[in-house]
């Protein structure tokens, strides 16, 4: 999808998911090789990307760290989101950051506090959230 020149938001619904995808990565300040594979598999596979340009990858990485590195820069992040993304993307959102965040078979607490305020912010309802949340844990799974 291009990006419209004239658009007052930097973001565009793929680009929002893409963001909650790097911002749950970043979250503990590692970014895994595991969690990047995942981001890839998920633009590569997914049809809610079909028509994404990959290249815009490296500018929503670049946005999402340099919001981090401001005070309030989470809450900007959710405020640009809520923006550009259908509420009804809301559950995709936090389904595809929890997968990143599942990717590399360990949540910690960074991770998991990014996750409570993404449930926050995006509204969900919590039994939704708990089934989001078991499915990446079941698709996770090692033996």
């Amino acid at each position: 999808m291009k990006q419209d020149p004239t658009d007052p938001h930097p973001l565009t619904a793929q680009d929002s998911l893409v963001a909650l995808m790097i911002a749950v990565s970043a979250s503990d300040a590692q970014i895994r090789t595991s969690e990047l594979v995942r981001i890839q598999s998920t633009l590569n596979h997914l049809p809610i990307f079909a028509d994404y340009e990959q290249e815009r990858l490296a500018a929503v990485s670049a946005l999402v760290f340099e919001l981090f590195e401001e005070e309030d820069g989470l809450d900007a992040l959710f405020g640009l989101v809520r923006e550009a993304l259908p509420e009804r993307l809301f559950e995709t959102a936090y389904a595809l950051a929890c997968d990143v965040a599942a990717a590399d078979g360990n949540l910690n607490e960074s991770e998991l506090r990014l996750l409570e305020e993404m449930r926050y912010e995006l509204a969900l309802d919590r039994l939704h959230a708990a089934a989001i949340e078991r499915g990446a844990r079941a698709r996770h799974m090692t033996l």
